[in-house]
């Protein structure tokens, strides 16, 4: 879900295509299957389409090649630390998890752990996309401050 309301946030502020967006966990749970039934249910009642997202898995080497990997939770905060001082510092990147941040620190939610809303009802999935759809315009705005725009370079 975050990815696609991401996507969406970043066209809205002119920075389609400027910023590179992915997504993955850090388990290997449904790698390659669809995204779950209720949460594309709950997107495309806000108007997003979630039909060409696939599940992965993080992998140690994405570590260098992204300048910024957010969790979701503190669970996966661990988690991708944790990968990151194991495979060591990627390059001249300074400290191996300097680039992992905690997404509700980042976006303006308090610090807040956005829950893994999967086994639970359409209410649940509405809150995580409340809380998504909150957060990633505040993440699209401190970005385009950032990267700029096509107009900003001229």
């Amino acid at each position: 879900m975050a990815e696609v309301v991401l996507r969406a946030q970043l066209s809205k502020v002119g920075l389609n295509g400027r910023v590179i967006v992915d997504s993955a966990g850090t388990g290997d749970w449904h790698v390659g299957e669809r995204m779950n039934p209720p949460a594309r249910n709950q997107l495309e009642r806000r108007g997003y389409d979630g039909s060409a997202h696939r599940a992965r898995q993080f992998g140690a080497r994405w570590l260098a090649e992204r300048d910024l990997v957010l969790a979701m939770d503190h669970s996966n905060l661990a988690t991708l630390r944790s990968l990151a001082r194991s495979a060591g510092a990627p390059g001249a990147r300074g400290d191996a998890d300097r680039g992992i941040r905690l997404f509700g620190e980042v976006a303006g939610l308090a610090g807040a752990d956005v829950p893994d809303p999967y086994g639970g009802g359409p209410a649940e999935f509405a809150r995580v996309l409340d809380m998504l759809e909150a957060g990633m315009a505040n993440l699209a705005a401190q970005l385009r401050a950032v990267v700029g725009t096509p107009a900003d370079e001229r």
